[in-house]
């Protein structure tokens, strides 16, 4: 799918189906087909395809083709049926345009175009677009970390609560700081990324013939957001491993306790079972077997025995 962008007022606005998009100044291509690949391709760009975002090398992810600067970053998004994952994104930044090309869709480049004109950068350029692009992405990145934060807010009250007294409970409580743990390890490789493009961005930019004097301000203004979040995101990992290891302690204890119950029902038996062992011995001289009460004996001795031992185990506190 492709979607253009052309300046209106201090935003941007979509270009109709039957406008040109070479008036646009941003062109994003969402999964393109070959015919949309030709179409932005006439403007003597390379899109790189899935397989050439997907390598990891810094020299394919950030490089330049002439006039173009081409960067590819990793995001966090949605597949079709909705699960998150990160995926690459590519930037090709021209004097002339933006083209973005991403196979998934990060809520940034779904929400920028009605939102451009709150951005800080403008939408003038397409340089400034870029940066709009990108503090977005950092915006959003930021969401997903606060959404985290009271996620482990309401697991770590469940924990710690006297309301959470089951094994399944917990097991479910383990299972959302996971989720979580996923998330911000894909929050981080963004950021990472994000930074390194950043401050590759700034270097091209310095030699650029007619760059904007505001454009290093801004890319830097970018760069300590990132690393403002960053330091956000070392304190929730702290977070999460103290999560993981109360919740996994919590299901210990209760299966302990399980297992200390068994055992001393297991205990209460042990005297009886040894009584019981005594007299099926079958021996020929037994002079118990002679007494007319022996049964009753026996058995009264055997209740006496696991009474005994109950009452043991109560005074250690282990019942």
């Amino acid at each position: 799918m492709l979607a253009a962008y052309h300046p209106e007022g201090k935003g941007l606005a979509p270009l109709g189906p039957s406008k040109d998009i070479g008036d646009a100044l941003w062109i994003d291509l969402f999964a393109p087909d070959a015919a949309e690949v030709e179409k932005v391709e006439a403007f003597g760009l390379s899109v790189p395809t899935l397989e050439d975002m997907e390598e990891i090398e810094i020299s394919n992810r950030l490089h330049r083709e002439g006039d173009c600067q081409v960067m590819t970053v990793m995001l966090p998004g949605r597949d079709a049926e909705g699960r998150q994952f990160s995926a690459p994104v590519t930037f090709m930044l021209t004097p002339e345009r933006l083209v973005t090309v991403r196979h998934h869709s990060p809520r940034p480049f779904e929400t920028f175009g009605s939102r451009a004109e709150r951005s800080s950068s403008g939408s003038s350029t397409p340089v400034r677009i870029f940066l709009g692009l990108v503090e977005e992405i950092i915006a959003r990145q930021a969401d997903l970390l606060e959404a985290t934060g009271r996620v482990l807010d309401r697991v770590a009250g469940e924990v710690f609560g006297e309301e959470m007294n089951d094994v399944e409970g917990l097991r479910l409580a383990l299972r959302d700081i996971g989720q979580q743990g996923e998330l911000t390890a894909k929050v981080r490789l963004a950021l990472f990324t994000m930074e390194r493009m950043l401050s590759t961005f700034i270097v091209w930019n310095g030699t650029m013939k007619h760059r904007d004097p505001q454009i290093a301000t801004l890319a830097k203004a970018q760069m300590r957001d990132i690393n403002a979040l960053e330091v956000h995101l070392d304190f929730l990992n702290s977070r999460v491993a103290l999560a993981t290891d109360a919740t996994l302690g919590m299901i210990n204890l209760d299966e302990n306790a399980v297992v200390r119950t068994l055992s001393v029902v297991a205990a209460l038996f042990l005297p009886p079972t040894l009584i019981a062992s005594i007299y099926g011995m079958n021996f020929a001289h037994m002079p118990e077997l002679d007494n007319q009460n022996a049964y009753f004996i026996a058995l009264g001795a055997m209740v006496a025995s696991a009474a005994g031992t109950w009452i043991w185990f109560k005074a250690k506190g282990w019942l």
